[in-house]
């Protein structure tokens, strides 16, 4: 998928936009999963986590991908962004140490058109 020119300002709204919305559309899936949504959009200079949730003992550092196919959004995941991730989770966890005795797993909510988002459970494993 391309990404909209940065001298497009309507293009990034419309792609920004998109992302929202499957994030919204994300969460609240996992609510109705059980989920308790403790952070979203969690930014820091080296990467961002779209959601992290809570359910039990398990903190899932979640990554929200609005693509066409399941298989595009978790090619789009690829170890880059990974790794990107796993900085920022790192982060989240240093500024919240109660939640570091909890077990913690990488997701991927694909947010597909017309259908209802597919949760993929620890989609890959972190360092």
């Amino acid at each position: 998928m391309r990404r909209p020119a940065a001298t497009d300002p309507a293009a990034r709204r419309r792609h920004l936009d998109r992302g929202e919305r499957g994030e919204w559309w994300a969460a609240l899936s996992l609510r109705l999963k059980g989920y308790r949504i403790l952070a979203r959009r969690f930014r820091t200079k080296g990467g961002e986590i779209d959601i992290v949730a809570r359910r039990g003992d398990t903190i899932a550092i979640v990554e929200v991908k609005a693509r066409p196919t399941l298989e595009q959004a978790m090619e789009a995941v690829g170890p880059a962004a990974q790794a990107r991730i796993e900085s920022a989770a790192d982060a989240w966890l240093r500024r919240r140490p109660d939640h570091a005795r909890l077990s913690l797993r990488f997701d991927i909510v694909a947010v597909l058109p017309r259908r209802w988002p597919i949760h993929v459970v620890d989609a890959w494993r972190g360092r």
